[in-house]
């Protein structure tokens, strides 16, 4: 499931009634191991980890580029550009030069139900690049080509947007997720566009893809690993604090918790980006960089800056690299704390089934784990808080993990930089 319900609501917006009462509480110490419900205890974490399907597979430099099939398209420098135009199309008024590059089959051993692809890309000038799906069942059906992604990485000639529905044949979409009732392989086709008769092209440094069959609970509570007793310095902001700002983007507040996320985990790697980049955002805003994080994301069609994938394209751009997976416990997302990179995970959760959140329930939020406590709780910033002192907040383990595999089936940003690079070892999801 994508989250609660069979529709996937505007992340950050589906905060409860109590949100202001919620939000003037005190945050509260970290729960002791001991007492806490749900609390780590001895569990079978390999057997659970196994019982959730989920594959990464990503295409990031000149061979693997070339495993695919090229029409109009290159390689240069690592990263996929138009060669030559293959066709022309007419979008939103304007005409452009396509060109387009289709991945081999990819076959993640189990029947996908759930498929989120993400990228990282430079689109100069008026060019942009589309992302679609297609799958194949098991019996060799075939269905159609999908719109995952019209994405550009500033809104000043094309707004950035996804196409929900689609549910012509074997799957639909939702938002930013793939969904089928189970395909045995998949195919990604990434389109380049141009504005007609230009020099320029949009260079796409990465594209990949998270399928996944998934479990319909949480599981027993993961037991703490390597990222115990770890707490990374991620900076602390507060999506509350731009409650009324733009509302052609969302409007602050409530709606922000992705990108304000986004921009905290940039902030760790002081990947920012430059004060002309923000220029534009009124005198007086406090951390101005997540107003602009908030336009760089947002999805015109779903209206809403929590587009999963949209922010992870925003932040490769500045970070280095970024991708949306599925991770299938806290004791995985350990080991990325324990290499130095925090995450931002999605969650979801009802009344009392989170302790010491500045929300009472939501639909869907994202936030950062930061780290861990020695008894294996996790350290957050949670942007919900009314103010930055209040962003850092320890939760129960068991009842995070819940509110994270259950709520959006353990869905993830991972950015990081080069002096960060990703956790070795068996890393199908990653």
């Amino acid at each position: 499931m994508t989250y609660r319900g069979s529709v996937r609501l505007p992340a950050c917006f589906a905060l409860s009634a109590a949100l202001s009462t919620a939000l003037a509480a005190t945050p509260v110490a970290g729960p002791a191991a001991t007492a806490a419900p749900g609390a780590p205890a001895a569990s079978a974490d390999s057997a659970a980890e196994t019982a959730r399907k989920i594959a990464y597979k990503q295409w990031d430099d000149g061979n693997q580029w070339r495993s695919g099939r090229f029409a109009g398209v290159r390689v240069g420098k690592g990263r996929l550009v138009i060669k030559a135009p293959e066709g022309r199309r007419r979008y939103e008024g304007r005409r452009y030069d396509t060109a387009h590059w289709t991945s081999p089959w990819v076959r993640p051993g189990f029947d996908l139900t759930r498929l989120i692809a993400s990228w990282s890309a430079a689109t100069p000038g008026d060019s942009w690049v589309e992302v679609r799906v297609r799958g194949r069942s098991s019996s060799g059906r075939t269905s159609s080509w999908d719109v995952l992604g019209r994405w550009a990485a500033t809104d000043k000639h094309v707004q950035r947007r996804t196409v929900s529905g689609q549910a012509d044949d074997l799957a639909r979409v939702n938002v930013d997720t793939w969904e089928t009732a189970g395909l045995r392989s998949y195919q990604l086709r990434l389109t380049l566009l141009r504005r007609a008769g230009a020099s320029y092209s949009p260079a796409v440094d990465t594209v990949g893809a998270v399928a996944s069959r998934l479990p319909s609970g949480a599981g027993r509570t993961s037991k703490p690993g390597p990222g115990a007793g770890i707490t990374l310095p991620v900076p602390r902001y507060s999506q509350m604090t731009h409650r009324g700002h733009y509302p052609r983007w969302g409007g602050g507040g409530e709606a922000w918790c992705s990108p304000t996320s986004t921009s905290m985990v940039l902030g760790y790697y002081k990947a920012l980006p430059p004060k002309r980049a923000y220029a534009w955002v009124g005198a007086g805003h406090t951390d101005p960089w997540v107003d602009h994080a908030a336009r760089m994301t947002y999805d015109h069609a779903y209206d809403g800056a929590g587009n999963w994938p949209f922010n992870t394209a925003y932040a490769a751009r500045l970070a280095g690299k970024a991708f949306v997976t599925r991770l299938r416990s806290l004791r995985e997302a350990e080991k990325f704390i324990a290499a130095g990179i925090p995450l931002v995970v999605s969650i979801a959760f009802g009344r009392g089934e989170l302790d010491g959140a500045p929300i009472s329930s939501t639909n869907g939020h994202l936030l950062v784990i930061a780290g861990f406590t020695k008894a294996g709780h996790p350290v957050v910033n949670d942007p919900a808080a009314s103010t930055r002192k209040g962003v850092r907040r320890v939760y129960n383990r068991g009842q995070l993990e819940r509110a994270w595999l259950h709520g959006s089936g353990g869905t993830t940003y991972v950015i990081h930089d080069a002096a960060h690079p990703l956790p070795a070892g068996a890393k199908r999801n990653w």
